[in-house]
């Protein structure tokens, strides 16, 4: 006689043959549930295995809208209802079951689709972290792509100034930022600059610094007044309805007039812009109005100064003041410090100091906003002539 094993409370036996027997035949059903990784076809194997295999009269997942088989078991009184969770223990899924006639389940077929229910909720699982990672992947994708477009929009070529410095960077604190700059050559032979920062981090501050950048260039070519141009740039944001509003832009605009050593600057609700001269007090261009797009209707003021040999020049983001070392600030009072040291004439060394700076006050750690700035200097004399 084979020898059997008993069923706990229940009294029936299972034979070790029918054991083996049981066991190949749910390692077959697994093999097949674990075939594939999509969703919908992960369920559906589970029902025709339910109803082919096993003889069920039907089977469903009713959240996925999936019935298999003649009886919808759904509206089977003795229906029985299986769950699918994941590690976590949240349920995914819910196998219903309609046995033939109503009748219970022999111990060997409650087994099976309890060990195959168990061995979906693996499948399943996998099937869902497949797909997400899929999704992962192609979003990253697509903001790396973003990533490339958004720094080619960035100057490409620096103008050369004769007796001028002029740089930038800009660092962006996620794949992308609203952080914005731009250097544009006017009619006149000056030159236009702007440092502009969208209110937010991420795509959406992303995709309003590049509208902005459109109109910014559409009417940066007519060489039209520098407050005027805010005015306008103001208008065009507020036109661009409700969401534009909720991302408004600070900006400081700049014309340097190189041959008349002269500067004119435009603060639209940004932080202030700083200018060093030799043997003067450091001079602060405060805003001179709202930030764009905040309120219609805005005038701003523009200020001229001069810009002598050997002064300079920095505009910036938000980000460079607000670099923490615990839970205390960077600021703009040490920012313009440390500019006010930099003993260097060339714009990019000034960049690179102040970046050090900033790292070394945050210990190198993590950036939590978009960081730009440019330097613009004006030699003493001329580097490649005798002084």
């Amino acid at each position: 006689m084979a020898a059997g094993v008993e069923i706990p409370g229940n009294g029936e036996t299972i034979d070790l043959q029918q054991q083996v027997a049981r066991l190949q035949a749910l390692l077959e059903a697994s093999r097949k549930v674990h075939s594939t990784i999509r969703e919908e076809e992960v369920l559906k194997q589970v029902l025709r295995i339910v109803v082919r295999e096993l003889e069920m009269d039907g089977a469903a997942f009713p959240s996925a809208g999936l019935v298999y088989g003649d009886e919808p078991p759904v509206d089977t009184g003795a229906a029985l209802r299986y769950p699918l969770e994941d590690r976590d223990g949240r349920r995914m899924a819910e196998l219903v079951v309609a046995p033939p006639d109503g009748r219970e389940l022999t111990i060997y077929e409650a087994d099976f689709i309890e060990g195959l229910a168990l061995q979906a909720a693996v499948a399943l699982e996998n099937a869902r972290n497949h797909k997400r990672n899929v999704e992962f992947a192609r979003v990253q994708q697509d903001l790396d792509a973003g990533r490339a477009i958004q720094q080619s929009l960035l100057p490409q070529r620096l103008p050369s100034i004769p007796g001028y410095s002029v740089g930038f960077r800009s660092v962006t604190c996620y794949e992308l930022g609203g952080d914005y700059l731009d250097i544009v050559e006017q009619p006149d032979c000056s030159l236009l600059m702007a440092v502009a920062d969208v209110a937010g981090k991420g795509l959406a501050s992303a995709i309003m610094a590049s509208s902005f950048r459109s109109a910014f260039r559409a009417m940066a070519v007519t060489g039209m007044p520098l407050d005027e141009l805010a005015a306008r740039m103001n208008q065009h944001h507020w036109a661009e309805g409700e969401e534009a509003r909720r991302r408004y832009v600070t900006a400081i605009f700049l014309r340097l007039h190189p041959e008349a050593g002269e500067v004119e600057v435009v603060n639209a609700g940004h932080n202030p812009g700083f200018l060093i001269e030799p043997g003067q007090t450091p001079h602060q261009f405060d805003a001179a109005g709202t930030p764009l797009g905040l309120l219609p209707g805005m005038r701003y003021a523009s200020e001229r100064h001069g810009f002598a040999p050997g002064a300079r020049l920095l505009f910036y983001t938000d980000g460079l003041t607000e670099v923490f070392k615990g839970d205390e600030e960077f600021g703009p009072e040490r920012l313009l410090d440390e500019f006010s040291k930099c003993p260097s004439e060339n714009a990019d060394d000034i960049l690179d100091a102040l970046w050090a700076t900033l790292d070394e006050f945050s210990s190198g750690g993590p950036q939590s906003d978009d960081m730009t700035a440019l330097a613009l200097c004006r030699w003493r004399s001329n580097p490649e002539m005798p002084a």
